[in-house]
């Protein structure tokens, strides 16, 4: 089944916990045992699994990003979003998670992000899940 929502930052860089939402997917389609895929449809945006526990864990990420991939590195793209673009990149355009007994089967202290390096913007999150 393949379902889609918005997420909508606030930031140029922000991380938005979306395990919710991914989890209403799940619900939504029925799933008891099988995958879902996360694919988020941007240039500038990603997603990742890691820490929800503790924010400043995703601070630290985008910190040690930023250092990485500077603001102002002499980039040539006419647009002058090339930090995001390259970071995007890094990040992935997508996650897969098992579901098992109708849950995503992440670890204790983790979470699934989507990774906007270029708002605020709105943007949109695909899911497809697979019956297992």
């Amino acid at each position: 089944m393949n379902i889609s929502f918005n997420v909508s930052t606030s930031q140029q860089v922000q991380f938005v916990d979306i395990t919710s939402k991914v989890q209403q997917a799940v619900n939504e389609a029925g799933i008891d045992d099988g995958l879902v895929v996360v694919y988020v449809p941007h240039t500038t945006a990603g997603v990742t699994i890691n820490e929800n526990a503790d924010p400043s864990v995703r601070r630290d990420i985008i910190m040690q990003m930023d250092k990485i991939v500077p603001e102002h590195g002499g980039y040539t793209h006419a647009e002058g979003n090339s930090p995001a673009h390259i970071k995007a990149s890094m990040m992935g355009s997508s996650v897969t998670v098992i579901v098992s007994g109708g849950k995503l089967n992440l670890g204790t202290w983790q979470g699934i992000f989507f990774c906007d390096f270029d708002g605020p913007r709105n943007r949109k999150v695909w899911i497809k899940t697979v019956k297992g």
